[in-house]
């Protein structure tokens, strides 16, 4: 029911904000910017992560706001607990808002990028000090591998699109996450 519950949310950005008040999760917004060219950001929102997010303040949409702290409460923190016995306690991106096509292609179908509504991770620090970053551990060895593979899989059930090294070239440095139409895990 809570992929269910996180696609409406599309359609009822209202509901997204409410379900965050009754919460007691403090959200930021942010004030919607129009676009003339597919890119406009509407019922956005500061990133409300429990860790330490750097670069600083990821505008994403409500609904990714919320697909994400269940994520990083349900998937991220419990992978990091099993395989390390400490948490994450930050996580390095690679952005969120960007208005472009689908692999910066000239022409074609516009990014979950183009309207916040998509994350790339690239790397998670963890409490005791170590960063475990996607291109270097990927292929590398237990259990940094074990834990990142477990990652993509937990995103899985919060988002609508991850992608990963193993899907192609493009997504070699890191995971990408998001909201939009398109089911994958990979």
């Amino acid at each position: 029911m809570t992929s269910l519950k996180l696609s409406l949310l599309a359609r009822r950005p209202e509901a997204c904000f409410a379900a965050f008040e009754a919460s007691g999760l403090t959200l930021r917004r942010v004030p919607d910017r129009p676009s003339d060219t597919s890119c406009e950001v509407e019922n956005a929102v500061l990133l409300p992560a429990g860790i330490r997010i750097m670069p600083l303040d990821p505008v994403v949409t409500c609904r990714m706001a919320a697909a994400w702290v269940l994520f990083e409460r349900h998937a991220l923190q419990p992978a990091s607990r099993k395989h390390f016995g400490v948490d994450v306690t930050g996580l390095r991106h690679l952005g969120t808002y960007n208005c472009r096509n689908v692999y910066h292609a000239a022409a074609g179908r516009r990014s979950q990028h183009a309207t916040a509504n998509a994350i790339d991770l690239a790397s998670f620090i963890l409490s005791d000090g170590q960063e475990i970053a996607i291109p270097r551990e990927w292929n590398g060895i237990e259990p940094k591998k074990a834990f990142l593979r477990e990652v993509r899989d937990g995103a899985c059930l919060w988002f609508n699109t991850v992608l990963g090294p193993d899907y192609n070239a493009a997504h070699a440095d890191h995971l990408h996450l998001d909201m939009g139409p398109l089911h994958t895990c990979r």
